[in-house]
C-alpha cells in the first residue's frame, strides 16, 4: 500500500504540469520509500535509457541485494503489479513479469558502490523509471544520473524529448510568429489611431511583446533539450519572460476590468488592493513553477510546490474577476441615474462579454486542458499545448479587437436615436448572474 500511495500520488500530480524528460541528476539521501520514481518518458520503437548510479550506500549489509533495483513500468502495468502484491503472488515489484528490470544490486561487483548501464527499450509506450526498495525501513543513499531518449535510425540523431513532446519546439515557434504578426498589426493600429490611443493600449503592446519573447525562449529551450538533453541557459530566459508575461497579463485583465484609462485615469483603493494581491501571488506561482521544472516531476518537494502553484493560480484567477464584476455593477447603477442609457448599455454588454471570455479562458486552460491531457495518448500530449496556446491567443485577439483605439469607442459612443430603446432594454432585462 505504501508503494501504491507513493506512485499514484506523484503520478497524479505529474499530470498537472507539462513536463519533458531530459538528462537528469538526482540525489537520494537516507530514503526508505518502497518505490522512488525518478522520471517519465514516452518511447518510440527505438529508445534507450542510460543509467549511472554512484555513491551507493545502505546501512544493512545483510540485505538481499536482489530486493533493490531499478525498473521501467507503465502506469497501466503498475496497477496490475499492485494487484499482484496485494494478492501475494509477488513480494517485490522486481519479481513481476509486467515490469522491465533495468538493474538490480545483486549485479554489483564485489565492494562496488557504483554502476553504469544502458537499457534498450523496444516497446512504444510511456515508461516511468523507478527504484524498488523491498526491505522495510532500509535507508538507501545514492546519486542517480539518468538519460532517456529516442533514436532516429534515418538521421542518426538522438531525441531527448518524450514522444508526445518532440513537436513542441516547432509549435512554440509557430505561435511566436503569430504573436509577432499580431504585434506588428497592433503597432500599425496604434500609429493610425494615435489620437485616440490610451495608456492601456501601450500596456497591451507590452503584454504582446513579452508573450512573443516567452514563446521564443520556450521554443529554444525545448529545441536544445531535444538535441542535447539540457537547456543550456535558455530555461533562465524562459523563466524570466514567463514571469513577466504572467504578471502583465493578469494586470492587464484587472486594468481593463476596472476601465482604467478608458473610463477613468485612476484606480480606486479596492482595485489597487486586487493588484497588490495578484502581483505577489504571481511571483509565488512563478517560483513554484521554477522549482517544479528544476527538481523534476518526482522531486521530493515537487508535490508540495505543485499544490502551492495550483492554489496560487486559482486565487489569481478568481481575484482578476472581481474588478470586472464591480464595473458591471457600477454600470447598472449608473444606467438608472445618469440618463445615458445607450452608452451604458454598450459598456455593460462589453463588460459582460469580457467577463464571460475571461471565465471561459480560465476554465478551459485550468480544467479542460488538464482533462484533455489525462485522456490523450502519450504520443499526442502536444495537442494539450496547442489547445492551451490557442485559448490564450483567442483571449489576446478578443481583448485587442474589442478594446482597440477608435474614434467612437464603445465607452463613449452615444446614439441619441437609440437612447429610448436602450432605456427600455435596461429596464426589462433580467439581472445578470455573475
Amino acid at each position: 500500500m505504501a508503494a501504491h500511495f507513493a506512485f499514484f500520488t506523484i503520478t497524479t500530480t505529474l499530470l498537472i504540469a507539462v513536463a519533458v524528460a531530459e538528462i537528469r541528476s538526482t540525489q537520494i539521501r537516507s530514503d526508505s520509500r518502497s518505490t522512488i520514481p525518478f522520471d517519465e518518458f514516452g518511447y518510440t520503437h527505438i529508445g534507450r535509457l542510460n543509467l549511472t548510479v554512484t555513491d551507493i550506500s545502505f546501512f544493512n549489509q545483510k540485505t538481499p541485494l536482489s530486493q533493490l533495483g531499478f525498473f521501467l513500468c507503465t502506469l497501466d502495468a503498475w496497477v496490475h503489479v499492485l494487484e499482484q502484491l496485494q494478492e501475494g503472488e509477488i513480494h517485490c515489484p522486481l519479481e513481476s513479469n509486467l515490469i522491465k528490470k533495468v538493474f538490480t544490486f545483486d549485479q554489483l561487483q564485489p565492494s562496488a558502490h557504483e554502476f553504469s548501464t544502458s537499457f534498450i527499450v523496444s516497446d512504444a509506450n510511456q515508461f516511468t523509471l523507478a527504484f524498488a526498495n523491498c526491505m522495510p525501513n532500509l535507508e538507501v543513499s545514492m546519486n542517480v544520473h539518468s538519460a532517456m531518449y529516442n533514436f532516429n535510425p534515418k538521421t542518426g540523431q538522438l531525441d531527448f524529448l518524450s514522444a508526445g513532446k518532440t513537436a513542441l519546439p516547432v509549435i512554440y515557434l509557430l505561435f511566436f510568429i503569430v504573436y509577432v504578426l499580431l504585434g506588428a498589426v497592433w503597432i500599425y493600429t496604434l500609429y493610425r489611431k494615435r489620437l485616440t490611443v490610451y495608456k492601456v493600449h501601450f500596456f497591451m503592446l507590452a503584454v504582446l511583446i513579452l508573450k512573443a519573447l516567452d514563446l521564443l525562449c520556450e521554443a529554444e529551450d525545448k529545441s536544445y533539450i531535444k538535441r542535447t538533453g539540457t537547456a543550456h541557459g535558455w530555461d533562465v530566459l524562459f523563466y524570466i519572460f514567463s514571469f513577466l508575461k504572467g504578471i502583465t497579463l493578469f494586470t492587464l485583465i484587472v486594468l481593463i476590468g476596472t476601465g482604467w484609462s478608458f473610463v477613468k485615469p485612476y484606480l480606486q483603493d479596492k482595485e489597487k488592493k486586487v493588484l497588490m494581491i495578484v502581483i505577489p501571488l504571481q511571483v509565488v506561482a512563478n517560483v513554484a513553477q521554477v522549482v517544479i521544472d528544476e527538481t523534476g516531476p518526482f522531486g521530493e518537494s515537487s508535490y508540495t510546490w505543485k499544490q502551492v502553484f495550483l492554489l496560487v493560480d486559482i486565487v489569481c484567477c478568481c481575484a482578476v474577476l472581481f474588478p470586472i464584476m464591480w464595473s458591471i455593477k457600477n454600470l447598472r447603477e449608473a444606467a438608472k441615474t445618469d440618463g445615458k442609457a445607450a452608452v451604458n448599455l454598450m459598456k455593460l454588454t462589453l463588460f459582460r462579454q469580457y467577463y464571460i471570455i475571461v471565465v471561459c479562458y480560465i476554465y478551459f486552460t485550468r480544467v479542460v486542458v488538464y482533462a484533455f491531457e489525462t485522456i490523450t495518448s502519450y504520443r499526442y500530449h502536444w495537442t494539450s499545448v496547442v489547445a492551451a496556446e490557442s485559448a490564450t491567443l483567442a483571449l489576446y485577439v478578443f481583448t485587442g479587437y474589442n478594446f482597440r483605439p477608435k474614434v467612437h469607442n464603445p465607452y463613449f459612443a452615444i446614439d441619441d436615436e437609440e437612447e429610448e430603446a436602450a432605456s427600455e432594454v435596461l429596464k426589462l432585462e433580467d439581472e445578470f448572474e455573475l
